[in-house]
């Protein structure tokens, strides 16, 4: 565990910074809409309004 304290900066930092890049990524290649409605679509099929 003294990995993650020692580094500089630390590692878990770069971690955090590429999902960002990814979803930064993704939402502007329009894939939050579909993922959104995805989403929707599950949960309306799961409580039966849909």
């Amino acid at each position: 565990m003294g990995f993650w304290k020692n580094s500089k900066p630390p590692a878990w930092l770069w971690g955090v910074l590429t999902g960002i890049l990814f979803l930064g990524i993704g939402i502007l290649q329009g894939q939050f809409a579909v993922i959104w409605k995805k989403a929707v679509m599950i949960c309306m099929e799961c409580i039966g309004i849909g």
